[in-house]
């Protein structure tokens, strides 16, 4: 079973209980339908990235889905926290790309955004033998990365919230959803 497709998707919930709080994020990111599986961070060779429309479209409530799932949570009110997925897409139709979650305090969403998009380019790099200065800021790095001609795209889906200033429980979640 190997995915033709996938999408990313993001959301947030606030509510009393912390799994009701969830289900409320899920709901945001219009998963909620689905009974997920979490997988590790590997995008299968040929498997394009779609809109999360056209990918919702391809599926059917119940479905039993895998994901890659980012999730964070707090009833710490005014705690920034946040969840993002960074995504490396290889120019090679038989090479395989790189998907990575992060989880933080305190940062904002383009932080934690390029965070989790490096570390998704990174690891893709480093096993195409891709050399370069891990020291090297971000943007030098993806400019390199890119004109390597091995890495067609990188990018990132990120949700951010503060925590509720009365103390509900506030889950934030990102994801890649493979269409099976």
């Amino acid at each position: 079973m190997i995915p033709k497709y996938f999408f990313l998707t993001k959301g947030v919930g606030k509510h009393k209980e912390y799994l009701q709080s969830f289900e409320l994020a899920l709901r945001s990111a219009g998963i909620r339908q689905f009974n997920m599986v979490n997988v590790s961070s590997i995008i299968p060779p040929g498997c394009k990235l779609v809109s999360r429309e056209n990918g919702l479209k391809m599926m059917k409530p119940g479905e039993i889905i895998f994901v890659v799932l980012a999730k964070n949570s707090t009833n710490e009110p005014h705690r920034l926290i946040a969840a993002s997925i960074g995504v490396a897409i290889p120019s090679g139709k038989n090479d395989y790309g790189y998907l990575a979650e992060h989880h933080s305090f305190g940062q904002r969403d383009e932080v934690a955004g390029d965070y989790a998009e490096d570390l998704a380019a990174t690891m893709m790099a480093t096993t195409m033998g891709i050399r370069f200065d891990p020291e090297t800021a971000w943007d030098e790095r993806k400019k390199l990365f890119k004109t390597s001609g091995l890495i067609v795209k990188t990018t990132n889906i990120t949700q951010s919230a503060t925590g509720d200033k009365e103390g509900l429980w506030t889950t934030v979640v990102a994801t890649a959803v493979f269409v099976p």
